[in-house]
């Protein structure tokens, strides 16, 4: 079901008659808007409703007529411009075609011993800590 357009025409005479109106209205499921002209006793909802079981609601509370129904259509998502990445400029001496191939020129500036001298430090205090 699409988004309806309907224009009712009420008799409401009354402020509680006019306030019953709204709320049996806005409980409907499906509405998305209510718009009411209390000169012209003209009523617009807008929604994804049943107009014939709508005015057979509102025939309980005061005189209910449809004006006139129109289809609406929904309005086009723009969808949002993605930010334009900057250039990745690619070193040529780290880009190869083989990434787990050695290349001296990238390791020339850092010396790894080839025995492998580490040594971990843990500097934690002991098991139980009270403060």
């Amino acid at each position: 079901m699409t988004a309806q357009k309907s224009v009712l025409q009420l008799s409401v005479h009354e402020e509680t008659i006019r306030k019953k109106a709204w709320k049996t209205v806005s409980k409907c499921s499906g509405v998305t808007s209510v718009a009411m002209d209390d000169k012209t006793g003209k009523m617009t909802v807008v929604g994804e409703v049943d107009v014939p079981k709508l005015v057979k609601k509102l025939r309980k509370i005061c005189t209910a007529d449809i004006v006139s129904v129109e289809v609406v259509k929904p309005p086009e998502k723009k969808e949002p411009e993605k930010p334009k990445q900057p250039e990745v400029i690619v070193n040529p001496l780290a880009y190869w075609s083989n990434q787990y191939q050695y290349h001296p020129a990238i390791y020339a500036s850092s010396y790894c011993p080839p025995g492998g001298y580490s040594r971990v430090v843990v500097e934690e205090p002991g098991p139980c800590v009270i403060l």
